[in-house]
């Protein structure tokens, strides 16, 4: 059985024991944190030629710590499942801020 057909099986025997919990907002999470544009860009963005504050979906390659905290928190809040950060990791969304190019990072790597 490959990993991922252990992962989904585990998942359908999980649904059949019990109501699952999913994590909540993420966008609401990062805003709490009160981030600036030096934050979203990190050292790998520090000179990207727009403005980049607002582009949650970036935190994931600029601030991971971030993500990973919020993720925490949500684990242990009991959450059972974490949804990813990638809202807004489309072509159209990153467009906003030239960073089209990063859409398959975002959602792949």
């Amino acid at each position: 059985m490959s990993d991922r057909s252990a992962r989904l099986q585990a998942l359908q025997n999980a649904l059949k024991e019990r109501i699952l919990i999913l994590d909540g907002g993420m966008g609401t999470m990062i805003q709490s944190y009160r981030l600036e544009e030096h934050d979203y860009r990190g050292t790998r963005f520090a000179d990207w030629p727009s403005d980049v504050k607002g582009n949650n979906d970036l935190l994931l390659l600029s601030r991971p710590d971030v993500i990973a905290a919020i993720e925490k928190a949500y684990l242990d809040a009991g959450a059972d499942i974490l949804e990813t950060n990638t809202f807004n990791a489309t072509q159209i969304s990153q467009a906003d801020y030239g960073m089209e190019s990063l859409v398959y990072e975002l959602n792949v790597e």
